[in-house]
C-alpha cells in the first residue's frame, strides 16, 4: 500500500496546523522572555468554549472569537500570577494546563450533562475550507494545498507576519530587547510589565485560535485531552526551529509529518499502540538532533574566539 499519496501530504499540514499556532505563540513568547508552559491548557479549554459559543450563537465566526478571547483572558491571568504575583511562570503554566484538563471536563459536565464529549459542531458551523480558485485545479499540488481550513492558511500567513512584527515593527523591537535584557530595555524607557503582558497576551490569542482550530474543525466538537499534548510538541518545535518563525514552522511540518505517518500506519492494518508513539520519538529524536547542532555551533564560536585572542 502506497504511503505517500496526495492525502497523505494534505493530512500533514491539517495536523501542524494547531501545532503551528502555539508555535508561533511559543516563538513570540520566548522572544519576549516568557516561557509559556500553559499552551496546552489554554488550547483545551478556548477549544470547548469555542465549540459550545459556535453552537450557542450559530455561528463559527462568534464561536472562533470566543475561543481567542478565552485564550487571552487565560495568558492574561497566567501572566497576573506570574508578573505582579511573582509566582513561578512554569508552575503557572503547569497550573494552566492542570485547569485545562480537568477543569474544562468539570465545565462541560456542569454546562452540557455530558460525561467526556460535546459532539456538537455540525457541517454549517465548522470553520469553512477554502478551495483556492487556479491552484486547486494543478494536478497533485491543487490536491495537497487547496480544501484546507480558513485557519490553517492563516496560520502559514501569521508565519510571515510574525516575522514582520518581530523585525520590521517598534513593538518587535520591544518584545526582542525586553527577551534580551530586561534591565537595559527599562533603563531607556520601555515598560517591561507592559511588554510581557502584551506577548503572553499575543500567545494566548494563537493558542485560542488552535484550540478552536482542533474542536472546530478537525474533531468537529470537544473531547477530553483532545488537544493531545500539541501544547508541549509546540513548545519543542520552537526549541528546535531556534526560536525562529520560519525555523518553528519547519518544525511544527516535521512533527505534523509524524503525526500523519503514525494515522496512516495505522490504517494499513498495524497495531495501534506500536504506532501510537511516532510522533513523541520523532520529537524526542529532533530535540536530540537540536541539542546536538547547537553544542557543535557553540563549540565552534568558542574555537573562532580563541583563535581572534
Amino acid at each position: 500500500m502506497n504511503i505517500f499519496t496526495t492525502d497523505f501530504f494534505f493530512s500533514i499540514i491539517r495536523i501542524a496546523t494547531p501545532i503551528l499556532f502555539a508555535t508561533l505563540a511559543a516563538v513570540i513568547g520566548e522572544k519576549g522572555g516568557v516561557s509559556n508552559i500553559g499552551l496546552e491548557g489554554i488550547m483545551m479549554m478556548s477549544a470547548l468554549f469555542g465549540s459550545l459559543g459556535a453552537y450557542w450563537t450559530k455561528s463559527w465566526l462568534i464561536g472562533l472569537l470566543i475561543a481567542m478571547v478565552v485564550g487571552l483572558v487565560e495568558a492574561l491571568v497566567m501572566g497576573f500570577f506570574a508578573f505582579n504575583l511573582k509566582t513561578d511562570i512554569i508552575l503557572t503554566g503547569t497550573a494552566i494546563n492542570m485547569i485545562g484538563s480537568g477543569g474544562a471536563l468539570f465545565l462541560v459536565k456542569v454546562i452540557t450533562g455530558q460525561a467526556s464529549t460535546t459532539a456538537l459542531i455540525t457541517k454549517s458551523l465548522q470553520i469553512p475550507s477554502i478551495n483556492i480558485p487556479l491552484i486547486k485545479n494543478i494536478p497533485i499540488i491543487g490536491k495537497i494545498i487547496s480544501g484546507h481550513s480558513l485557519l490553517t492558511y492563516l496560520a502559514f500567513i501569521l508565519v510571515w507576519l510574525t516575522i514582520v512584527l518581530l523585525y520590521k515593527t517598534p513593538l518587535g523591537l520591544n518584545i526582542r530587547s525586553v527577551g534580551e535584557n530586561p534591565n537595559a530595555a527599562s533603563s531607556v524607557g520601555v515598560s517591561v510589565s507592559k511588554i510581557r503582558y502584551m506577548t503572553i497576551g499575543i500567545g494566548g490569542i494563537l493558542a485560542g485560535m488552535g484550540g478552536a482550530f482542533m474542536s472546530m474543525y478537525y474533531a468537529m466538537g470537544w473531547s477530553q485531552d483532545m488537544v493531545a499534548g500539541r501544547g508541549f510538541i509546540a513548545l519543542a518545535a520552537q526549541s528546535m526551529g531556534g526560536g525562529e518563525p520560519i525555523g518553528s514552522m519547519l518544525a511544527a511540518l516535521i512533527f505534523g509529518f509524524a503525526q500523519a505517518l503514525g494515522i496512516k500506519v495505522s490504517a494499513t492494518g498495524v497495531d495501534s499502540n506500536l504506532v501510537a508513539p511516532i510522533p513523541y520519538i520523532v520529537t524526542i529524536v529532533s530535540l536530540v538532533i537540536f541539542a546536538i547542532n547547537q553544542r557543535r555551533k557553540e563549540k565552534l564560536r568558542h574555537s573562532s574566539a580563541a583563535l581572534q585572542k
